[in-house]
This record gives C-alpha cells, sequence and structure tokens, in this order.
C-alpha cells in the first residue's frame, strides 16, 4: 500500500515514518442463496462489519421493503473475520426476489415463496445426482454423457473377505482369494466419485428415496427407488442366504501386484475396454471382485440387514396399492433377510472393505428402522405378522436407547428414520411394547437440542462441527430430523433451527457457497468425481455434476498439502476460498481436495429426504 504524498511529507519533516493503518476486510452477506417460505424465521449474517450498522432488504425493483440493524456478534469466524453479525429480516413475508445491502455489501439475490416452489427444485436436483451415478447398461447420459460401464459386472467372481494391516487398517495384506462362486452384480449406483459400490450407503440411500417417495410420489424419484432396488435384489441372495456387500476395490497393492479402483483416475465406460488377464495389474479393474457381508448359512452384519430389510419393506409399502402382488413379494424379502441378522456377538460390523471407509459402530438403530418398516409393511397388507414385527421395532428402540449414542441422523446412525415412523404405531398401541411413543419422541427430540446447543457456539448457528469429517453429511441429518418432528408432532420448535441448517448448506457460511452442485448462486465448480472431471467442458473439464452434496469443511490439517492433481485428470481448482478459511476448518474447491469437494450417495440421498419434506410442508 503506497503512503499518500502528504502524510510522506510529514513523515520525512519529523523523521519518523508511520505505517499505515490495516484496512478492515470488506464485508460480506451470507444466507440462503434458494430462499425462505413466506411464514418462516429469515436470518442473514454479515461476516465482518459492526453491530448495529444499517442494512436495507429491496426488493427486485430496487424498492426499499424493511431496514434494521445488525445484531450483536454471534462470535468470532477467524483472525480475518473476528465478528458475525445476524440480520433477521422475519417480517418480509411477501413473495418475491429480494436482496440485503449493508454499506457497500450486497448479498445475492434470493426468493421468497412457498415450500413448495422454492424446495421441491432443489430436491429433483438432487435425484438427478444419484442419474449421474448408475453404473451397468441402464445409465442416463445426462449432463455428463454417461455410457454403459461395468458391464463385466453382471458375471463377477466372488473373493474371500480381503485382509488389511497398517495403521490406518487399510493396506492389503495378503492377495486377494478367490471362491470360485460368480454372480451378476450390475447395475447400482457408484458410491462416490470413484466406481465403487457399496451395499451399506446404497440401502441409506434407496431407503432415504423411498421414504420420500412415500411422502409424495415423483416419477423421477420413483424411477431411481426402483434402481435401487433392483440392484440390492442382486445383492440379497435369497436362495444361498448370502448378502453381497461390495463391488470392486478401493485400495491396490504394489506388494501383490494390483491396482485398486481409487489407483486410476479415468471414465468408468474405459474399464470394459481393458485388454487383461490374470496377473496383470488392472485385471480387478476390469473384472472387479465382489465381497460378501456372510458366507452362505451364517448371520449377517446387523446394520446391513436393517437397512436392506428397511428398503424391501418400504418398497412393499408403496406397492401395496399399485401392485398388491409385487408388494407381497418384496415383504418376504424383507423378513427372510431380517430372520438372518446376527444379533449377539457381533463384532466389528460389515460396511466397507477395508472398515475403515465407513467406520461404523452402531446397529441397533438399523435393526429398529428395518422391524418398523417390516411392520407398516404387514400393516398395509394385512400380514399376521404386523405385532411380531411392531414388538421386534419397540425392543431395537429400547437396545438403541440403551447404546446412549450420541450421533444424530447420517449414513452411520438412522434412529431418527425408525423413530419417526414407530412412534406413530406406539401411539395407537402395540401390545408388549417395550418402549413408549413419548420417549421415541422425546429421543428426536434429543438429538435436536443437541444440535440446536451445539449451535449456539457457531458465529452461523451451524449445528454440524466444521472442523471434522461429514459437516455435510450431518447438517442435511438435521435438516431432515426437524422436518420429521414437526411432522410428527405439530410442534414448530425446531422449526429456526431446521432453517438455520438449511441456511449452512446452501450458502449461509463463511464461503458464500451451497454445498450442492449447481444449486444456489455459488456452488462448488471442482468437485473431487472423475466422471465429472472427464466428461468434457469449457470450465477446468468439470460439466455440472446437479445435485451432488459435497462434505464440505473440514480439518485444516487435512489440507495443508494437497499434491499434484490426479494423474489423467483435467486441472480444475477455484482459490477464491482461502480468503474465508480459518485456522482450523477449511473449504477447498480443488479436484484434489477429497476431504471437501467429493460428493457421495449417502450425502445426497439425505437431501433427498430432507428436501422432498420441506417441500410438501
Amino acid at each position: 500500500m503506497r503512503i499518500r504524498r502528504a502524510a510522506l511529507v510529514a513523515a520525512v519533516l519529523t523523521g519518523v515514518v508511520v505505517a499505515p493503518a490495516q484496512a478492515a476486510p470488506a464485508a460480506h452477506i451470507r444466507l440462503d442463496q434458494i430462499g425462505f417460505g413466506t411464514a418462516e424465521a429469515k436470518h442473514a449474517y454479515v461476516l465482518g462489519g459492526a453491530a448495529n450498522t444499517r442494512f436495507t432488504v429491496v426488493d427486485s425493483s430496487g424498492r426499499t421493503v424493511l431496514t434494521g440493524r445488525t445484531g450483536a456478534s454471534t462470535g468470532s469466524w477467524s483472525d480475518r473475520f473476528p465478528a458475525v453479525h445476524p440480520i433477521d429480516f422475519s417480517a418480509v413475508k411477501t413473495a418475491g426476489t429480494y436482496r440485503i445491502k449493508v454499506g457497500s455489501a450486497t448479498s445475492t439475490p434470493f426468493r421468497i415463496d412457498s415450500p413448495a416452489r422454492l424446495f421441491q427444485p432443489v430436491a429433483n436436483s438432487t435425484v438427478e445426482f444419484f442419474q449421474a451415478q448408475r453404473d451397468g447398461a441402464s445409465v442416463i447420459p445426462g449432463r455428463l454423457n454417461r455410457k454403459p460401464a461395468h458391464l463385466t459386472d453382471r458375471d463377477a467372481m466372488v473373493y474371500e473377505e480381503p485382509v488389511f494391516k497398517g495403521e490406518g487398517g487399510d493396506e492389503i495384506a495378503a492377495p486377494l482369494q478367490p471362491t470360485g462362486v460368480k454372480v451378476d452384480v450390475e447395475g447400482g449406483w457408484f458410491d462416490a466419485g470413484d466406481f465403487v459400490k457399496f451395499t451399506h450407503a446404497s440401502s441409506y440411500s434407496t431407503a432415504s428415496m423411498l421414504l420420500a417417495l412415500r411422502n409424495k410420489h415423483n416419477d423421477a424419484l420413483y424411477e431411481e427407488a426402483k434402481f435401487g432396488l433392483k440392484w440390492l435384489d442382486k445383492a440379497w441372495d435369497e436362495k444361498t442366504g448370502v448378502l453381497y456387500a461390495q463391488v470392486g476395490i478401493g485400495t491396490g497393492s504394489e506388494e501383490f501386484g494390483f491396482v485398486g479402483d481409487h489407483d486410476v483416475w479415468r471414465l468408468p465406460e474405459a474399464d470394459d475396454k481393458l485388454d487383461v488377464k490374470p496377473g496383470d495389474s488392472q485385471y480387478y479393474i476390469k473384472y472387479r471382485p465382489v465381497f460378501r457381508a456372510n458366507k452362505p448359512g451364517e448371520k449377517i452384519s446387523p446394520n446391513l440387514v436393517g437397512r436392506v430389510a428397511g428398503s424391501f419393506a418400504l418398497a412393499a409399502q408403496i406397492e401395496s396399492r399399485r401392485n398388491p402382488r409385487l408388494a407381497c413379494q418384496y415383504l418376504e424379502k424383507a423378513a427372510s433377510l431380517f430372520a438372518l441378522a446376527k444379533t449377539s456377538d457381533v463384532g466389528e460390523l460389515v460396511t466397507a472393505f477395508p472398515h475403515a471407509y465407513y467406520p461404523e459402530s452402531s446397529w441397533a438403530d438399523d435393526m429398529e428402522f428395518g422391524a418398523t418398516q417390516l411392520a407398516l409393511a404387514a400393516k398395509a397388507l394385512n400380514d399376521r405378522r404386523y405385532g411380531e414385527f411392531a414388538r421386534a421395532a419397540a425392543h431395537w428402540a429400547k437396545e438403541f436407547f440403551a447404546t446412549a449414542d450420541p450421533d444424530t441422523l447420517n449414513v452411520y446412525n438412522i434412529s431418527a428414520l425408525g423413530h419417526a415412523d414407530l412412534a406413530p404405531l406406539l401411539k395407537r398401541g402395540v401390545p408388549g411394547a417395550e418402549v413408549t411413543e413419548a420417549q421415541v419422541v422425546g429421543d428426536i427430540k434429543r438429538q435436536l437440542q443437541q444440535g440446536a446447543s451445539a449451535a449456539q457456539s457457531s458465529p452461523f448457528r451451524t449445528a454440524a462441527n466444521v472442523e471434522t469429517w461429514d459437516v455435510g453429511s450431518r447438517t442435511f441429518g438435521f435438516i431432515t430430523t426437524a422436518a420429521l418432528y414437526q411432522r410428527l408432532t405439530g410442534s414448530r420448535e425446531y422449526q429456526t433451527f431446521g432453517t438455520q441448517q438449511r441456511g449452512f448448506a446452501l450458502g449461509t457460511n463463511a464461503w458464500g457457497t451451497s454445498l450442492i452442485v449447481g444449486v444456489g448462486a455459488k456452488f462448488p465448480e471442482c468437485p473431487h468425481h472423475q466422471a465429472a472431471n472427464l466428461s468434457g467442458s469449457s470450465s477446468g473439464g468439470s460439466k455440472v455434476l446437479v445435485g451432488a452434496v459435497i462434505n464440505g469443511p473440514n480439518d485444516a490439517s487435512l489440507f495443508t498439502d494437497l499434491g499434484e492433481m490426479p494423474p489423467g485428470s483435467v486441472d480444475c481448482t477455484k482459490p477464491y476460498t482461502k480468503e474465508f478459511d480459518s485456522a482450523k476448518s477449511v473449504f477447498a474447491d480443488d479436484l484434489r481436495s477429497w476431504p471437501s469437494s467429493e460428493p457421495a450417495i449417502d450425502f445426497t440421498a439425505t437431501g433427498v429426504l430432507g428436501f422432498s419434506l420441506i417441500a410438501s410442508s
């Protein structure tokens, strides 16, 4: 910065040069970039600036519709931005498009309208992401010009459970051992930015879609849910009693001469074109190994049983009027699988190989969810097992309470989904139930209150911890849980809390970015996603992967050295984010930053359900 000439002359005359004062950073307005329901509480936040500063809300013609003053600081975000000031503009209730102005800062435009008009398009976008994640023959070309891929999965070899070692538990310790059994596991969804498929995340995603579909029919959602069910039906082999848990292996081994899915950056359809034979380094890229959750005759990890059986039972509920025969088939699939749950001497749960990829330890919630959906399916089909399933659901709810698990809704803990459907059953009466409706509803409230209490220490009133993993996932979990609670109880006690969490996901954060690709005025442009990166585009090789929910901000220590771009990728980075990082939390819109920018189906599935519920509120 140059010193003004007059000041320089004075300094020369006195012999003292005074350094110019550091200019205060410009203020930035952060808010939900999609908007607010007419009757909702409406809050924005000013990053920087000062308290008691005048703000104005202007409509699309520039007319001022509200004036007010910014509130006292809600806390410090970073050394650069030591204060964040709230703006309450809940008084604006007329539908329209608006902006907020504070000094020289102007917000992105946002709308005030009905929740259906605002958020059904967001729900539709999240479904589009699943269309982009399809594997197999029945792909939807879409924006990424997707092509059929991994057709070799139709005749895939089953391998024994891989052996891992190392500090992170993800280092291959022995060669893969084929069982001699081959199965058809073609189809399904890629889990994230890579091409591995997991029953763990796929069943959670399918169940979330079916819950949204049960709430309100949508043709695209129905087709996508059926796609997920079709693959789960392949993963569950009723004849042998085997549940397949994974297709593909992410981790390769230099010692044993093969690369894993995460070692090769390519389009998925390239895998089928490889000319390889056993022993070649890329053999498992084309001929992908399949791993079981159990051997024939053995019990099955209860977390997988609960969510897969729950998905089939949800399908039975939805089809009970449309196609009763099909509904009965789904119910039987669910019941046969549920009966094989391993509920004693459980040991390490089966999620992924290695387990470190999805380190889940909670399973009573999955069993509660599965039993609850079985009870509802039996009720819809007038099946005599209704009481049996309902009592089982209550039992597993009691077992879940006993764990005192502090987690909230995300892929590792689905108790809120089970509770929300179990409570009405208990209200109607379940003879022999081991829990009460009040206990079940109270546990949903506990989860919300836990989030609301955590949010009070955040300058943006964010419940999820922005200094660790799964911020996006848990944020969408709170959004969904708040919507479920309001629908279940009629209480609006946590409506504002839910709106604040939705705001964080859609732009009310330090970086002013939505966590959903293609949604909002500013969104991630460089997701860690191979198909999107290589699909061809004029902006960094990444077409818009609409609807993908990314992890979001994360522990700053994970970003000290992002390294080089993956070999074979198209460079993509948007360095605007650094100004808004804190010492402990970083968001990097960068292809290399998978801890921040990689999307996943479980993140997005919670968004499908949450925004579907909001849109129909």
